[in-house]
């Protein structure tokens, strides 16, 4: 029987306790009666992705980690992650599949949305917080993290995803491996419990060119020998066979730089290289057939299983695997906790306006709106204007790919002559969601009032646009300029743009 899986979709708060407490019965009756550990990507964020983070469910929503670095403020990310580790736990959730102390070099990356930015000390510092608040003071009350991706996923080549072949490769042309790895040391600092590897295949690296689930130097060598961690190590998900996604089709394995290798041959190379657990994977077969003919003995398997056994004994799933229906429906999405992800929300917007009566809105819920003034069909029967935008990306051709954000990071120009005229008609207070580092270059000249941010309800953004409350956000990177800059800049490199529109560390107060 397998006795971990990675919760996608989920019921409601007590369904799901219910149907951990079935599952746990299930395992309890089994011969050696070992507990299930569920475990789940990120679900208090904003961007919803089948993939790599999911939103619903009930719980309580906050900012993107990138917003919870913009707070810059370690104490608020602590309680933060205090809070949404007593959701996932009263739900029977005992492993995070986060945070991600990747860094945002790299600004068309997909991913940026979930790391802590561009900036290794402010990254270290609100990961260690995040990990702290998750874990707890023991794991027996807290939920276990498991921090991705090693050594480092964020100096994608071109900014490609690895989760597709055409990301399979990182590019590190300024040999610049040693600042990524900042944010893994003080997530182990803090005591990271678990770590997942990274796909792709890190080329200038210094490391073997395979992903580093694969190489033995980047976990046995680097994570395991120069760093000291002694704890579990999973793939990430579907290393060896890859996966059906329902409604977006079938991901092939992310098996880069080894696909030369027999399935059997890619399996041995994961256990020489340090792995303990394989991330999504439905092929216990492969593991049993290679311990019978020899090929890995039971000593290297033991190995492996002290490990995992280890965190269920200290996640406290031997003594009480059960979690309260009743419980979970009362403490998730509580109004506490909702409150405080709202209080989180405010401190990752930047500037303000003075109040205007009448209003214009694009992509801002008009009831919302209505409540800050008398919300008009047209533009120039306004006196402000609010419009919310995504940052640019291309669009891709596969269901899932759509899901990852890639490619130019420049409004088209159309879309800019648009929002001009309409800037040029009425003060316009335009916010752009930075899941990636936006060229803001052709908006920051026109708009009343230019805004980022990380996952905001409309509320506490109007909050900043009608002056009642301050914005506080620091920004977690660069914004460039210029596609041109950013293409020629190196992707393992920070702070690489010669002439950033705002420079990391942008505060919102500098512009009140």
């Amino acid at each position: 029987m397998s006795n971990h899986f990675a919760m996608m979709q989920v019921p409601s708060p007590g369904e799901m306790a219910r149907w951990n407490n079935h599952v746990q019965d299930l395992a309890a009756a089994t011969r050696l009666g070992i507990p299930v550990t569920l475990s789940s990507d990120p679900r208090h964020g904003a961007v919803s992705n089948p993939a790599t983070a999911h939103t619903g469910g009930g719980f309580s929503p906050g900012p993107e980690p990138i917003g919870l670095a913009a707070t810059d403020d370690p104490a608020l990310v602590e309680e933060f992650a205090r809070a949404v580790s007593r959701e996932l736990r009263a739900v029977g959730i005992r492993v995070a599949l986060h945070p991600m102390a990747d860094l945002a070099t790299e600004p068309r990356w997909a991913r940026i949305s979930g790391t802590f930015g561009e900036d290794a000390d402010r990254a270290g510092r609100m990961l260690a917080a995040y990990v702290r608040g998750m874990q707890g003071d023991s794991l027996a009350t807290g939920v276990a993290c498991m921090t991705k991706h090693f050594p480092g996923h964020g100096p994608q080549a071109g900014g490609e995803d690895s989760h597709f072949a055409r990301g399979r490769w990182q590019a590190f042309p300024g040999g610049n491996l040693e600042h990524h790895l900042r944010p893994f040391e003080a997530a182990l600092d803090a005591g990271t419990a678990q770590m997942m590897t990274c796909y792709s295949i890190p080329r200038g690296s210094g490391l073997p060119e395979v992903g580093s689930s694969f190489s033995r130097e980047a976990i046995t060598g680097l994570l395991r020998g120069r760093l000291g961690f002694d704890g579990v190590v999973c793939t990430d998900f579907n290393v060896l066979t890859g996966m059906e996604i329902p409604g977006l089709g079938e991901l092939p394995p992310r098996n880069w730089g080894v696909e030369h290798l027999s399935l059997t041959e890619q399996l041995l190379a994961l256990l020489d290289a340090g792995v303990d657990q394989l991330g999504g994977e439905t092929r216990p077969d492969l593991l049993v057939r290679a311990v019978r003919d020899g090929s890995v003995t039971e000593d290297r398997i033991d190995t492996s299983v002290r490990r995992v056994l280890r965190d269920k004994f200290r996640l406290g799933l031997f003594e009480d695997p059960y979690t309260d229906p009743e419980a979970a429906e009362a403490l998730v999405g509580s109004p506490a906790t909702r409150e405080l992800g709202r209080r989180t929300q405010r401190r990752d917007t930047l500037r303000q306006l003075p109040e205007r009566p009448a209003v214009y809105v694009e992509n801002v819920d008009p009831a919302v709106a209505a409540r800050y003034g008398r919300v008009v069909d047209r533009p120039q029967d306004a006196d402000l204007a609010v419009v919310r935008l995504q940052a640019p990306y291309e669009q891709r051709e596969s269901p899932l790919e759509r899901h990852f954000h890639s490619g130019s990071l420049e409004f088209p120009a159309d879309e800019l002559r648009r929002l001009a005229e309409l800037c040029a008609t009425v003060p316009t207070a335009v916010d752009v969601f930075l899941d990636r580092p936006a060229v803001l270059t052709g908006l920051s000249d026109g708009a009343a009032l230019l805004t980022g941010s990380f996952g905001v309800h409309d509320d506490l953004l109007l909050d900043v646009v009608f002056g009642r409350s301050a914005a506080q956000g620091v920004l977690p990177f660069d914004l460039p300029s210029s596609m041109k800059e950013v293409e020629a800049s190196f992707e393992d490199v920070p702070f690489d743009s010669p002439n950033p529109l705002f420079r990391c560390g942008h505060r919102a107060a500098d512009h009140d």
